[in-house]
Parts: C-alpha cells; sequence; structure tokens
C-alpha cells in the first residue's frame, strides 16, 4: 500500500512539474487599456483561447517552456517564449494601423473603417513617425501618395494635396486641419502646422480632395491630428535629447497622469539649429497639454491648450546659378536685413461629448486662437495680430432606413476672426550691422472675417455589401476691412461678402470580394481669397475676387490578400477647378491676387503594406506609396498671355517611395527611399527642377531596464547618396534689376541624428 501511495505522490509531482495552470493579461502597448477578444494560442497543444473584458486569459493545463501566439484584430500578432510560470505575467499588443483596412478614421463626421469610406484617406500612424527623424512634424507627409510639402526650412513649408496649393508663393492655404476637433486653420483660409511636434500626436488622418461637404473650405483636402485619448492608470514621466547636423537640437519632457476616471498630459519641447544656410537659424519652444474627465454617466470633457514661441530666420529663395554652386548662401537682400519671422501662438479648446442615449450623441467644442507676429522683409516690415473665436456642434443619430443600419451626422461650424495687419519703412541699408531697421509706417488694416458652415452627412445600407455615403455643407463667408491708413482719396473700408457655396458629396462602396472593396464618388469643394491674395501691397482691396471652386470624381479599390498580411489602395481622379485664384506677381516677394482660370488635376495613386513575421523574433515589413500627376491648365488667360494646356508648376509630376522595416528583437531599422519628377517652374513651363532620390535610415533599440523603465536609442541619416536638389520652389519667380529669378529652395544635404529617450512609469 505504502508503495502505490508513493508512486502515485511521484506521478502527481511529475504531472504538476508538466502540466500546471498559467495566466496573464493582454495590454495594449500605446494606452496599457486591456484588450478583449486577443486570441491565445498554445502553439504545442493547439489550444486556444481568448481574453475577456479585462484582457485576463487562463490556461488550465500547459506545459513548459510555452510557446504562445497572440492576436487581435487591429494589433500585430505577438510570439513569446515561457521558460517558466510567473505571477502577474502582463504582454503588450502593437496597434497594426499600416494594415489600414480595419481601422477607424476618427476625422470623418461618422467614423467607419477606412476599407468602406467612399473617398481616399491616408493615415501617418504614430509608428509611422518614428521612421524618420523628430525635428520636422510636415516631412512626413511626403511619404503619403498625393501629398507633396515643398520644404525651404523648418519654417518654410508649403502643403499642396493634389496639387492644389501649389502655386501658393510661401504657405500653405486651402487645406482645413484640426487637433482633436480643433480648427487649425484660420477663417480666411492659412494653415501651419510646423508647430507641432510629432513625438506628442497619436496620428495623422489625411482626406485627399474637395471635401467641403464634411469640412467647409478645404478645396485641397482636410488634415486631423489626433493625440493620445487613452492612456495606461498610473503616472509616467517621458525625456528626450536629440542632436543633429547644422547643430540641430531638441531637449523634451513629458508628463502623464491617469487616475479613474481623470486623464492629464503635458508636453514641453525646445528646438533650437543654425540651419544648413545662411540666416538660417531656428529657435522654437512648444507647451502643450490636455485633460480628460468621464463622468458617471459616461459623457466624456476634454481640455486642449497649445503655445508656441518661435524666432525663425528666413534664407529666402535662390536662384539657379546659386543652387548650383553656393547653395548655403542666403538671398542678399534678405542676409543684409536679416530677415526673420517672429510670433506668439496659442490655440484653447473644450469639447463635450455627451450621449443622449444608445442612439443619439453630441459632440459640442468652444476654441480661441491667437498669433502676434512680427516679420521684418527686405521690402517692408510686417506686423500682424490674429484672434479668433469659434464653436463646433455635431450630432450623431443611429437608425434604421428600410431595415437597414444607417446613421445620420449632422451640425454647424463657425469662426469670428480679427486680424489686424500693418507695414513699415525697413532701413536696413542705412544700418551699418547686418539687422532691420524699422522706419515710418507704410499700412494698417483690420480686416474681421466670419463664417458659418451647416452640415449634414448620411451613411446607410443598401444592401449587405453596398454601402451609401451622401452629405453636403453650405458656407456663408462675410468680412469687413476698415482702412486705419487713408491716404490721399483711397478708403477701401467697407462690408463685404462672398456668395454662399453649396457643396454636396456622394459616394457609393461595395464589397466584392470578402475584405475588398470598390468605390466611386463625386464631391464638390471651395477655397474662399485669403487676406494676402485679397489685398494688394499698396493696402487696396480687390472686391472682385470670387471663390475658387471645384469638383472630385474618383475610382478607387482597397482590399487585403495573403491572409491580411497585404493590404493595397490604388484611385483615380479627376478635380475639375474653376475660378482659378493664381498670385501674380507685382514686385519683388510681392503679389497680388486674381481670378484667372480653369485647371484639370487628373492622378493616379497607389498604396500598399506587407507584413510577415519570418521567425519569432524577426518581422518584416515592406511599404510602397507613389503618385503620377497629371495636372493641366484648362483655359488660363493671364495679361493676353494664354496659358492653356500647360502643365501646373509647383508640384512632381511623381512620387515613388518603396520603404523596408525590419523588427529582430529589440532592434528596429527603417530604409526609405523616396524618387520625385521634374516641377514646372513658372504658368508659361519655360523651365524645370530636375529630378531627385533621397535614401533614408533610422534605427531605434528599445531597452527595458526593468518593468517601470525603458530607453529608447535613435540613430539616422537623410539624404545618404548626398543628393543635391532643389526642395521647394517659389512658382513664377520674376528678376528684377536684371536679376535671374529666385525659383529655389535647396534641399539640405546628407545629414545626421541622434537620440535617447528616458521612459519611467511610476
Amino acid at each position: 500500500m505504502k508503495k502505490i501511495i508513493l508512486f502515485l505522490f511521484v506521478i502527481v509531482t511529475i504531472t504538476k512539474s508538466i502540466a500546471q495552470e498559467f495566466s496573464g493579461r493582454v495590454l495594449d502597448s500605446k494606452s496599457g487599456v486591456p484588450l478583449k477578444g486577443v486570441e491565445i494560442k498554445d502553439l504545442n497543444s493547439g489550444e486556444a483561447i481568448k481574453t475577456n473584458k479585462n484582457g485576463n486569459f487562463t490556461f488550465i493545463s500547459v506545459a513548459f517552456p510555452l510557446e504562445l501566439e497572440f492576436c487581435k484584430t487591429g494589433f500585430l500578432c505577438s510570439f513569446l517564449t515561457v521558460e517558466e510560470n510567473q505571477v502577474d505575467m502582463k504582454v503588450y499588443l502593437q496597434k497594426d494601423i499600416d494594415q489600414l483596412s480595419e481601422v477607424i478614421v476618427r476625422s470623418s463626421n461618422i467614423p467607419q473603417e477606412i476599407r468602406k469610406i467612399p473617398a481616399s484617406v491616408s493615415l501617418i500612424s504614430d509608428n509611422d513617425l518614428q521612421r524618420t527623424d523628430n525635428f520636422n512634424l510636415v516631412q512626413n507627409f511626403n511619404y503619403v501618395p498625393g501629398v507633396f510639402v515643398g520644404q525651404g526650412a523648418l519654417n518654410t513649408n508649403k502643403i499642396n494635396i493634389r496639387g492644389i496649393g501649389s502655386r501658393a508663393q510661401y504657405s500653405t492655404n486651402r487645406i482645413k486641419a484640426y487637433i482633436n476637433g480643433i480648427p487649425l486653420t484660420t477663417a480666411e483660409g492659412e494653415l501651419t502646422l510646423d508647430d507641432f511636434d510629432p513625438e506628442y500626436l497619436d496620428r495623422i488622418e489625411i482626406f485627399k480632395g474637395p471635401v467641403s461637404s464634411a469640412f467647409g473650405a478645404g478645396l485641397g483636402g482636410a488634415i486631423g491630428l489626433f493625440t493620445d485619448k487613452q492612456r495606461p492608470e498610473g503616472s509616467s514621466i517621458k525625456a528626450g535629447f536629440n542632436y543633429g547636423s547644422f547643430n540641430s537640437k531638441k531637449i523634451k519632457a513629458n508628463f502623464n497622469y491617469v487616475k479613474d476616471s481623470l486623464d492629464l498630459s503635458f508636453y514641453y519641447n525646445q528646438i533650437d539649429s543654425d540651419g544648413y544656410r545662411q540666416n538660417g537659424e531656428y529657435d522654437r519652444i512648444s507647451l502643450l497639454g490636455s485633460a480628460g474627465l468621464l463622468n458617471k454617466s459616461g459623457n466624456y470633457w476634454n481640455f486642449f491648450f497649445s503655445f508656441t514661441n518661435l524666432k525663425a530666420y528666413i534664407p529666402s529663395s535662390l536662384n539657379e546659378d546659386d543652387l548650383k554652386t553656393d547653395p548655403e548662401k542666403a538671398a542678399f537682400t534678405w542676409n543684409e536685413a536679416a530677415g526673420y519671422e517672429s510670433y506668439d501662438k496659442n490655440i484653447f479648446g473644450i469639447s463635450y461629448e455627451h450621449n443622449f442615449s444608445t442612439d443619439l450623441k453630441n459632440q459640442t467644442s468652444v476654441f480661441y486662437n491667437s498669433r502676434d507676429g512680427y516679420e521684418p522683409r527686405p521690402f517692408n516690415i510686417l506686423d500682424e495680430n490674429r484672434k479668433s473665436f469659434g464653436a463646433r456642434a455635431k450630432f450623431n443619430y443611429q437608425t434604421s432606413i428600410f431595415n437597414k443600419i444607417s446613421e445620420l451626422s449632422f451640425g454647424a461650424e463657425t469662426m469670428l476672426e480679427f486680424y489686424e495687419t500693418g507695414t513699415f519703412e525697413n532701413l536696413y541699408e542705412e544700418s551699418a550691422a547686418r539687422r532691420s531697421v524699422q522706419g515710418d509706417r507704410l499700412s494698417l488694416n483690420e480686416q474681421n472675417r466670419n463664417y458659418i458652415n451647416l452640415f449634414a452627412q448620411l451613411n446607410a445600407e443598401i444592401t449587405s455589401k453596398l454601402l451609401l455615403e451622401a452629405g453636403f455643407n453650405f458656407n456663408s463667408t462675410a468680412y469687413d476691412l476698415q482702412d486705419k491708413f487713408v491716404q490721399g482719396d483711397v478708403d477701401q473700408s467697407g462690408d463685404y461678402r462672398f456668395d454662399p457655396v453649396l457643396s454636396p458629396r456622394l459616394g457609393l462602396s461595395f464589397e466584392a470580394f470578402p475584405g475588398k472593396n470598390i468605390y466611386a464618388s463625386a464631391s464638390h469643394g471651395f477655397s474662399t481669397p485669403t487676406v494676402a491674395e485679397t489685398l494688394t501691397p499698396e493696402g487696396l482691396i480687390n472686391t472682385d475676387l470670387q471663390t475658387e471652386t471645384g469638383w472630385n470624381y474618383e475610382i478607387g479599390f482597397k482590399g487585403n490578400w495573403l491572409s491580411n498580411k497585404l493590404y493595397t489602395e490604388v484611385n483615380l481622379y479627376s478635380i475639375q477647378i474653376r475660378n482659378l485664384l493664381v498670385a501674380r506677381r507685382v514686385g519683388q516677394d510681392q503679389y497680388v491676387g486674381v481670378n484667372a482660370g480653369k485647371a484639370d488635376h487628373n492622378g493616379i495613386e497607389f498604396s500598399s503594406a506587407y507584413q510577415t513575421y519570418l521567425n519569432d523574433e524577426f518581422q518584416l515589413r515592406l511599404f510602397l506609396n507613389s503618385n503620377f500627376n497629371f495636372f493641366k491648365f484648362d483655359k488660363f488667360v493671364d495679361l493676353g498671355e494664354n496659358y492653356s494646356g500647360n502643365t501646373i508648376p509647383g508640384v512632381p509630376e511623381y512620387m515613388i517611395s518603396p520603404g523596408v522595416e525590419t523588427i529582430f528583437k529589440n532592434l528596429t531599422a527603417n530604409v526609405n527611399f523616396q524618387a520625385f519628377g521634374e516641377m514646372a517652374l513658372n504658368d508659361g513651363n519655360t523651365g524645370y527642377t530636375d529630378p531627385y532620390e533621397l535614401l533614408n535610415l533610422k534605427l531605434n533599440y528599445n531597452w527595458s531596464l526593468n518593468q517601470n523603465l525603458r530607453l529608447q536609442f535613435n540613430f539616422g541619416i537623410n539624404n545618404i547618396l548626398d543628393e543635391e536638389y532643389a526642395a521647394s520652389i517659389v512658382p513664377n519667380a520674376v528678376g528684377f534689376g536684371g536679376s535671374a529669378p529666385r525659383y529655389y529652395y535647396p534641399g539640405n544635404p546628407r545629414n545626421f541624428y541622434t537620440g535617447v529617450i528616458f521612459d519611467f512609469d511610476f
């Protein structure tokens, strides 16, 4: 009997050492939020279970060493080897935003999976933002099909989408942008995204083409920036330092606090750089913060603020000879005047999300923006001040039409903007030192602009596979001008109003095969003239300017292949613009806007992302993004010159960008290639830039010292091949006094950067 008991004891002991209960928890690696429905497979036994609503899982009987696979739609699969049982084991999954088909687009009035939206929407994830250096946010847009950023310096960036905005001189217009739902585009259509630090953002969503039915005055498209909304409970501090070529330095610090329903985040960063070129120094301090509160009723309050202090010198553009022989020099007059721009900018916003019922929800936001700027230029000194107030309210109602699931969204957005602009003489030529000297006043105007957008959108299931999206926007924009520096008999004071604009949209998306959708859409868009286009250099106002309008016709395909390892998207579009606004040059660095004709923007865009696991520790991702542009003037006659049929200047004829990302244990390597076609320099097409190619590399190494302390090291090289190229141009530049026209902004040569990030959880 004793022998039998001893035998059973040995058997039980051996069994327990081989087969044991094993449990753990699966969390989102970015936010720390528990993940429900993660499938966990024991690769040894084949047994599979799923996590509960708290992210917990338990295997009743496993044998060690244990081989586990963790998979969930929208996240990267993860493999884990467990040598022995652990207490309170946590597994973190990374969001798979590169496999786009299941990602929910948050910028649209009705959030929806990207594959099912009958429009071209590109996403830039936080992982994408880590593939480049973190000095300049908008450089990441150049990897997006259909988007091109002309880069003159850290503070001189000009975004165009599908060629719309390419003929702007020095800034971005005709694009709507929001951060956490707060408008960033001014009431007069100007946009600056250079101020935002890429490391503070969670994702960027880019709607391409006229989308006024949802966003208002955005002929080129709309951009949505989002910060983290959910973070793990507790406190954390993240700090980092980066150093790069041209004596570029960046210091950052981020503090997060999450307790129960309260979520706080504060972020500070400072960037200093000498710049590649003469008169190219850059100094920016930014402070951002957000606070979120979820009340007992499930309604959500959110507060956001941003402060930016900038002083950035301006080297300006060069002629062709200087581009090739001395690209580091600044334009002579800008260097002599030590021209620069400086400003303090503030953004405040409060939003409230209220659930009236499970079917009816509302989001209301109120916001305030201000900018106090001072810009000495060789031809004058600009002193400007802008303040704006506004609100946006949106209601979403889920219902059914003919027993099919539908959702209706409707609301309004309004803004009131007060803009004061004045100019002074610049007496830099009378100074012995290299600096600007303010002289007598030349002009002083106050322009108060207001707009209101009324919008509505319906998403309806026609069948289980066919989805309908329809919407419209009604816009009314008016302004009054007060000329406070009247000279002679000319006084431009008065009230002015643009004609109201109705912008409809209709789209269909059909799931032809599982995971594969084809779509077609037609949408209208518009953009009102900016202040710079409205006013002449003498401060006079052109009351004859009309709103620029356009229709976008588009067909496309979005789909998954190879068991969801490969995602592809292709679209063909035609944008037909009327009342084309052009900048006519009337002096050295001075322009006036005119309506001069029609233009056709036709193009093809393609994007794809593929990922696979070569083994448990090695992951491979491949990317390919490209576009081919056929942008022409339809009917365009200006000052007696007929440019009809010519190529529209300021945008490359093509972009092709393949990329490779490899992840081996804690090391991530990114290699990105970009090829850009030639750009026409002017409306007459008398000259073109040369095509160019860029090769970039970035390495990231993550080191977890313990469960609470992590370090990240990075190193990168931009423009490995040391290509000489024009990164941006000034369309239709004209030489004065016998000098050659200054079309070109030279791109940076080969440059390096490195950095370290310290991340600690309390």
